[in-house]
C-alpha cells in the first residue's frame, strides 16, 4: 500500500530495486489490494515486476477486492462494498492485468459487507479457481461469524486482520481462535500498531518494558514488536508496510526471535495498563 501514491510514490526503477532487495532478504510475498493508490498501485507494481525479470514462481502475490471508492479513476456516487459474482471476477481479472500475471496466489475479500451472501461469492471463487486465476481464497477484517457465513458455501483459507501490541482485540474477540480452530492462515496488517505514530501513556508503558527487553535479547524495538505478534500460536504472518530497507531487514530478523512467556505477558500488561485478571 505504501509503495505508490498513498505512500512513497516510488518510481518504476525504485520499485524494481526494492523488489530485488526484498528477495535478497527472503521476503517473497507481496500484499496488494485493487484500491491501493486509488486503483493505481497494482499497475505501477506490475510495470516494476515485468522490468525486473523476476520469475513468477519465485514470488507470491496477494490481492483484495470488494471496496468501491469514489476516486478520479472510478466515479462511484458513494463509497460502498460490492460482492456479486461478476464484480469479484471482473476485479480479479483487472488485478491480473495490472500486476502482469496469470494468477493470484491468494485472493481476499477486503472488508465484510452487510449485504454479502455466500452463494455469489462461492460462484465467483469456483469460476476463478477453475480458470486458474486464483490458487487460494480468504478474507480480510472478517469476524468469526462473517467467516462462517462465507464458509456456508466455500472454504475460507486465510483471514488478514488488524493485530499488534497496541491493537490486540483479536486476541480476545475470537478471530485468532477461529484461525487456529479452522487451520486458517492468519495475517496482521499494521503489525507495529501505533507505537511509532502516537505518543501517550500506553506508549510510555510499553517503551519502559521494551527498554529492558532490548538489553536482554540484544535486539531492536521493531524486532520485539513483530516477535510479540509471531509468538501467538495462530502463527500470524505480519504484513510489513515499510519501504525502508533497514526496517525490512529487521522484520526478517524478528522471525528468529523467541520471546519468553513472561516477557510476552509483560508487554501485554504494559499495553493494557493493568495486570491480567
Amino acid at each position: 500500500m505504501t509503495w505508490g501514491r498513498w505512500g512513497k510514490s516510488l518510481s518504476t526503477a525504485e520499485m524494481e530495486e526494492l523488489l530485488n532487495y526484498c528477495l535478497e532478504l527472503g521476503i517473497t510475498t507481496f500484499d496488494h489490494a485493487d484500491i491501493y493508490g486509488g486503483y493505481t498501485n497494482e499497475a505501477d507494481f506490475g510495470k516494476a515486476f515485468k522490468a525486473s525479470g523476476i520469475s513468477r514462481d519465485g514470488i507470491q502475490l496477494i490481492s483484495k477486492c470488494g471496496i468501491q471508492l469514489d476516486t478520479d479513476s472510478r466515479k462511484n456516487k458513494v463509497n460502498h462494498y460490492q460482492y456479486d459474482t461478476d464484480y469479484i471476477v471482473r476485479s480479479v481479472e483487472q488485478s491480473l492485468s495490472h500486476l502482469q500475471t496469470e494468477y493470484l496466489d491468494l485472493l481476499l475479500l477486503h472488508r465484510p459487507s452487510p449485504l454479502m451472501h455466500p452463494d455469489p461469492v462461492s460462484r465467483a471463487i469456483e469460476k476463478l479457481r477453475k480458470e486458474g486465476k486464483i490458487r487460494d481464497f480468504g478474507v480480510s477484517n472478517f469476524t468469526p461469524s462473517q467467516v462462517g457465513l462465507i464458509e456456508k458455501a466455500t472454504k475460507v483459507q486465510a483471514n488478514q486482520i488488524e493485530c499488534s501490541l497496541t491493537q490486540h482485540k483479536a486476541l480476545f474477540n475470537g478471530m485468532l481462535d477461529d484461525g487456529i480452530t479452522h487451520d486458517r492462515m492468519m495475517m496482521s496488517w499494521s503489525p507495529l500498531g501505533s507505537y511509532y505514530r502516537k505518543k501517550g501513556k500506553k506508549k510510555d508503558r510499553i517503551k519502559k518494558v521494551l527498554k529492558k527487553l532490548k538489553k536482554k535479547y540484544k535486539v531492536s524495538t521493531t524486532e520485539l514488536l513483530l516477535a510479540w505478534i509471531m509468538t501467538h500460536p495462530a502463527e500470524i504472518h505480519p504484513v510489513v508496510g515499510t519501504t525502508t530497507k533497514e526496517r525490512l531487514a529487521l522484520a526478517v530478523k524478528a522471525a528468529d526471535l523467541k520471546l519468553d512467556n513472561e516477557d510476552w505477558f509483560r508487554l501485554l500488561i504494559a499495553s493494557q495498563g493493568h495486570d491480567v485478571p
